[in-house]
């Protein structure tokens, strides 16, 4: 994810609501368990360990924080932690042209500066205060578009990430602000610790990657290839949220899915099974369905959607990443992004992958050899075709017949004894464990949904709040319904460069 949607608090959703978010609260629970399991049953045993050694974790996710610390954490926080969930369209667009505002003034700021006056207060420290300011109050404007249930909400908040993406552009190509950066760099003026000698380093090469040492022309040109990749990758990401298409299907079409899932279909008025193309409703019949014809319209749906819209949207940002690589030096756009990673370009990629290949061939080879076998073998008892082939939907359905076949693990019965809540305080629990924190719940949070759980993590050692986090792990009408994570709200804004305290989603 970018900056802005990068770090938060985990949530695990179960599934999507489609069109009726009303669903019966049974079917809400089991949802998100299946979801958790996947993720939980491996360190369930580390969990039972932990619980031995430690009995006091069960106490501390269970309890609530006293009435006076909470009150305490609230009135300490409510001065510097401006997390908002009932704004209205109109105070989107109005918060989003004030911070657009007093973030530029900064800018201008520090552009407008003799170059003989530049200093690291007024220069570096200005930007960074005003980079803090920026980011952790723009998710408050862009947030809303991926939990909101509100249709206008969400276009509100998707037409603000729009423009804050232009500005970011506009902000990241300002020639006069890179000017004063680079002449304090070379007066080495800059602050001597080494978390701001970082920031310098890191800014004047983020510039330099948008074209700020080249010719104007090229830096317009960069400037608006930048506004229409990242519009473009908006609306893309838009039309997959909003997507609410589903499958209709006979009950003998889904054999092999268990009770959970199916109480957690809703129906059409022929009878048939409505299976929307939403995580939490793919995943466990691809996984679990022994009808191929099933498993195959499943797939091609899946990896069609949004196909007329996001067809033409994926070939022009393809042309466009191409046309920004080759602007800025770059052989492809690849290469471009590599740079700033560990592996720096492609032929290290490829090297690695070449090598990784030759290592894992002969294994492979065998697994699908196993897997062709158990395919024949459930082709001839059910009367299917056998066709000596692995196919894009056969894939999950005999990854997971390994798992019953080889290992005797039935995720099925599994799921019986790991109900959301024991899954969710094991999980926090090894955590605490691990990281030497406490997981205390905050009661009656302010969140945007009844069902959102906020929690404060604390040093175990001294008590300090270090940061908080929302976990909402239950399906409503919202475009997000898979395992996501956001970094929301800073919340000690100073210094800049030595930020501990954060709120997650």
């Amino acid at each position: 994810g970018s900056e802005r949607a990068g770090g938060g608090a985990a949530e695990v959703r179960g599934g999507s609501a489609g069109k009726h978010a009303g669903k019966r609260r049974e079917t809400r629970r089991s949802e998100p368990r299946q979801a958790m399991l996947s993720v939980a049953v491996p360190v369930l045993r580390a969990a039972r360990r932990v619980y031995r050694a430690k009995p006091s974790l069960r106490m501390t996710l269970q309890a609530a924080v006293p009435q006076g610390s909470t009150r305490r954490c609230h009135l300490s926080a409510g001065s510097r932690n401006r997390l908002r969930w009932d704004l209205s369209p109109d105070d989107i667009r109005r918060r989003t042209e004030e911070l657009i505002q007093r973030v530029k003034r900064v800018y201008d700021s520090v552009g407008a500066l003799d170059m003989d006056r530049v200093s690291y207060e007024n220069t570096l420290r200005a930007l960074a205060d005003a980079k803090v300011t920026y980011t952790v109050e723009r998710h408050v404007l862009d947030f809303p578009q991926y939990v909101s249930a509100c249709r206008e909400l969400r276009a509100a908040s998707t037409e603000a990430d729009k423009r804050l993406s232009d500005f970011d552009v506009e902000m990241s190509m300002r020639e006069d602000v890179f000017q004063r950066l680079v002449v304090l760099q070379e007066k080495q003026l800059c602050d001597p610790k080494p978390e701001a000698k970082r920031l310098m380093e890191k800014v004047i090469k983020l510039g330099r990657r948008q074209g700020l040492h080249l010719s104007r022309e090229i830096q317009q040109e960069i400037k608006s290839t930048s506004k229409l990749i990242s519009e473009l990758s908006i609306d893309f990401n838009k039309n997959l949220n909003e997507e609410n298409s589903y499958l209709l299907f006979t009950e003998e079409e889904l054999g092999g899915l268990a009770e959970s899932y199916m109480r957690g279909l809703e129906k059409a008025d022929d009878g048939r099974y409505k299976v929307s193309l939403e995580y939490p409703q793919y995943y466990p019949l691809m996984k679990r369905c022994f009808i191929p014809e099933t498993r195959r319209k499943m797939e091609a749906a899946f990896q069609s959607r949004c196909k007329e819209e996001n067809t033409s949207i994926l070939e022009r940002l393809i042309s466009l990443r191409a046309k920004m690589a080759e602007l800025l030096g770059f052989r492809t756009h690849a290469d471009y992004v590599l740079e700033m990673n560990m592996a720096r370009n492609t032929r290290n990629v490829s090297r690695f992958l070449d090598a990784f290949h030759e290592k894992l061939k002969l294994v492979g080879e065998q697994e699908r050899c196993y897997i062709l076998e158990l395919k024949r073998r459930e082709c001839g008892e059910r009367g299917y075709e056998f066709d000596g082939q692995i196919h894009a939907w056969d894939l999950p359905y005999y990854m997971n017949r390994v798992e019953q076949v080889k290992f005797s693990v039935d995720k099925d019965k599994l799921i019986e004894y790991f109900p959301l809540e024991v899954v969710t305080e094991g999980l926090l629990g090894i955590y605490q464990d691990l990281l030497g924190l406490t997981f205390q719940p905050v009661p009656k949070p302010h969140a945007w949904h009844p069902d959102v759980r906020l929690f404060s993590a604390r040093d175990a050692a001294s008590g300090e709040e270090i940061g908080q986090f929302y976990l909402d792990l239950h399906p409503r009408c919202v475009p997000v319904s898979s395992c996501v994570l956001f970094r929301l709200w800073i919340l000690k804004p100073s210094p800049p460069t030595l930020q501990r305290n954060n709120v997650y989603y």
